[in-house]
């Protein structure tokens, strides 16, 4: 089946600066979202970071032994993430990248992905497919997903469908977490 092309979803780079807001920590606390998941000196990667809502959490959860990769497509989006991980002392642990419409720029990264957030994202990418075989390249055989969804963009047979991407990809789902108003799957990277 072809994969549809949904750049056309692609959030505002100015709604990155209500996205990132300390007011969105009242429904949505980014630490206690990844903490299970993360932990010192891990690699972890974070596709459509946005200005850093979650990069932050996730930056001061791998250490100063750890690295949170964070690819975006819009260079506005990284700009702010840049200067809010400097603000908080932790650029040194963020390696901000920017993707392209043809490849998220992971070549470098094959087999090093301990854990990626994929939080809201995975609708914006040309694809599925496209998105999870990316992943699944760079992750450690073991390494863990979390994948989240928001109800209001993404549809059940949407996010089925992205589910059958990832297990394509050799991703096994490994769990359903429940997030408040979010279609959300852990997937395991195959051994």
């Amino acid at each position: 089946m072809a994969e549809k092309h949904h750049q056309s979803r692609v959030c505002p780079w100015w709604l990155g600066y209500f996205l990132a807001s300390p007011v969105r920590r009242l429904f949505q606390d980014p630490a206690s979202t990844v903490r299970p998941y993360v932990r010192p000196g891990m690699t972890v990667l974070e596709p459509g970071p946005g200005m850093g809502f979650f990069t932050l959490a996730l930056a001061r959860q791998v250490g100063s032994k750890g690295k949170v990769v964070a690819v975006d497509v819009q260079p506005r989006m990284l700009a702010g993430l840049k200067r809010r991980s400097a603000k908080a002392g932790l650029l040194q642990r963020v390696d901000a990248r920017l993707a392209t419409k043809d490849s998220l720029g992971l070549n470098d990264l094959r087999g090093t992905i301990d854990f990626t957030l994929a939080m809201a994202v995975v609708h914006e990418t040309p694809g599925p497919g496209w998105f999870f075989d990316q992943v699944a390249e760079a992750m450690k055989p073991g390494g863990v997903v979390l994948l989240a969804e928001p109800t209001g963009h993404v549809k059940e047979a949407e996010f089925e469908a992205e589910l059958e991407a990832a297990i394509a990809a050799g991703f096994a789902i490994a769990g359903r977490p429940t997030m408040p108003h979010s279609r959300a799957a852990l997937l395991e990277k195959a051994a």
